[in-house]
Formats: structure tokens, C-alpha cells, sequence
């Protein structure tokens, strides 16, 4: 069940640069549907479904953005960096988990309370770099006991649940519900071709392990899963992100203003074809925010 699938690997931790709890959620799932699985030395896991000499790779990411350990000071709070795209003010007043060396601990991530700010501060909020994550300790000592050091990764402490009409919310869906997408695909899929499902890792912070992955493997064709914003959303007009829940999922023909991605018309027209053939309704985006796996995949020449 997919909802099922999507809970697991919601609740995996895997920040940038330690992804290997979602790693193991996956190489469990895929154990007997592939006909191989192996890391390389990046921290990708690479699936390969073994088929005719066209090879086709289907990544998505595995990571979140998180925060990482720079200093603890002699009171025992906890300076951080943010690792991927954070806005800053969702981070206040945030419950995570620290990933220490000898086990997880949770914390608060606490600033200045509002009632002691002045009314130019109220307006600013509260930075990034003005935070901090209180774990309980009061002395520095105390933190460096339960394992927690300069180095160590941080996630938010937030669990997979349901809400009403078939809608779930959790965290770390970019990238989650794209593994999901892929576990289900190589789980299914018979092909002629050979496939490699590529779960790649460090995306939120540069399109890392999509870059080292298709060097690499270097493929005939790659498509890129990933989340996407709707328009259907207090805030957000339709002109502006043209796609909405429900409605079927979207192939993005451009993102970034074109400073990212800009898809193969043949990938393009392939997918649209597939969809069409399969009566299945699909979305055309053109974008002007962030961008995916995707950009790293296209400096590559794929021919599908």
C-alpha cells in the first residue's frame, strides 16, 4: 500500500549527507524485485533492473533539509546551520532530533522570546543564527556526554499522520513521496530495457549525488521525480503555478526561468504520449522557482 510506504519513509531521518535510514528502508522494500543493489561511493543506492543495452535512469532523492551541530557553548545550548532551503521563521519554537554518536536525543530550537523583542525586532524575527537547540543541558559537558558534537546531523521531530478525504501530512515529502513513486515503479515495471533506479543523495544541497550517479552510469535517458507547488493554494495564484492537487501528476517542461531544467522535447512527448495511451490526465508546468535532480541530469546527451 502506498500510504504505508509513504509513512516509513516520511518518519526515516536522512538529512544531506546522512541518508542512510531512508537507505535502508529502501534496499528492504526493493529486496527480491531487482536484480541488483549497490551504493556507490557518493552514497547513492542504485537498483538495476538488468535488460537490453538502452538504459534508462529514474532517480529521486533521498534527503531532507535538516540542520547541523557548529557549536555548543558553555550553558549547553546548541548554535546550528541549516543544510537545503529553510525559511528561516519555520524553524522557531521547532521540536527536533539530534543524531549523536551514542543515540538520538530530542531538543527545542528556542531565540529571544517575542515579549522581550522591541518593535523593530517583531518585525525582522527571529534569524537563523540568533537560534539555538536546548536539549536539557545546562553545561557543555553534559551535551558532549549523550554523543552530540560539532558534525552532528538534526532533523525535525515530526511523525507521519492522516488527515481528512485521503490527505496525509509528515515530513521530508520532497523527496519521500518521489522514492515512494520509485520503489513502486521498480517494483512493477517489466521492461526490455535495462533501468536504473537511482535513489540519489545531497540534492537539497546542490544536485550532488544526481550529478556523480549519471556520470557514472551514464545513461541513454533520465527522469527526475520530485515535488512540485500547486496553485489551488491560499496565497499562490494559478497564473503563477498553473497545477493543482488531484488533478493528475505534472511533467515540468522548464523550471528555475529556465536557469534550471529545460527538458528534452522527446522526453517531453514520450511522457505525454505514455499518459495519453494510458488515459492517464497529466499537468504541463513551466516554472520560475527552485530546481531538481533534473538540471544535473541534462548536462548529460540522452537520446529517448
Amino acid at each position: 500500500m502506498v500510504k504505508e510506504l509513504l509513512k516509513k519513509l516520511s518518519n526515516a531521518h536522512g538529512v544531506s549527507g546522512s541518508e542512510s535510514s531512508v537507505f535502508a528502508v529502501i534496499k528492504k522494500e526493493l529486496k527480491g524485485h531487482v536484480d541488483e543493489i549497490r551504493e556507490d561511493p557518493m552514497g547513492n543506492l542504485i537498483a538495476i533492473k538488468r535488460g537490453g543495452a538502452f538504459k534508462v535512469m529514474l532517480a529521486a532523492h533521498m534527503d531532507e533539509i535538516g540542520l547541523m551541530v557548529k557549536y555548543i557553548d558553555d550553558k549547553g545550548f546548541i548554535r546550528f546551520v541549516a543544510l537545503g532551503g529553510w525559511y528561516g521563521p519555520t524553524l522557531y519554537n521547532q521540536r527536533v532530533v539530534l543524531h549523536g554518536t551514542k543515540g538520538k536525543y530530542l531538543g527545542v530550537i528556542g531565540g529571544k522570546p517575542p515579549h522581550m523583542m522591541d518593535e523593530e525586532e517583531r518585525k525582522k524575527g527571529v534569524k537563523v543564527d540568533d537560534m539555538f537547540i536546548d536539549v536539557g543541558a545546562s553545561k557543555r559537558e553534559e551535551v558532549e556526554y549523550l554523543g552530540i558534537e560539532v558534525g552532528t546531523p538534526v532533523t525535525v521531530d515530526r511523525e507521519f499522520t492522516s488527515l481528512a478525504y485521503n490527505r496525509v501530512s509528515g515530513k521530508a515529502f520532497d523527496n519521500r513521496a518521489g522514492v515512494a513513486m520509485l520503489i513502486k515503479t521498480l517494483k512493477q515495471v517489466d521492461s526490455p530495457l535495462t533501468i536504473f533506479g537511482v535513489f540519489t543523495v545531497q540534492e537539497e544541497v546542490g544536485l550532488k549525488g544526481a550529478r556523480t550517479s549519471a556520470y557514472t552510469l551514464d545513461p541513454d535517458c533520465a527522469i527526475a521525480t520530485d515535488v512540485t507547488i500547486p496553485g489551488d493554494h491560499p496565497g499562490i495564484e494559478m497564473k503563477d503555478a498553473p497545477v493543482e492537487m488531484g488533478k493528475g501528476p505534472v511533467i515540468t517542461i522548464v523550471d528555475s526561468s529556465g536557469r534550471g531544467l529545460i527538458a528534452s522535447h522527446k522526453v517531453v512527448k514520450w511522457l505525454r504520449d505514455t499518459a495519453d495511451a494510458q488515459g492517464i490526465p497529466v499537468q504541463m508546468e513551466v516554472g520560475s522557482g527552485g530546481t531538481t535532480d533534473a538540471y544535473s541530469l541534462t548536462v548529460y546527451s540522452f537520446t529517448c
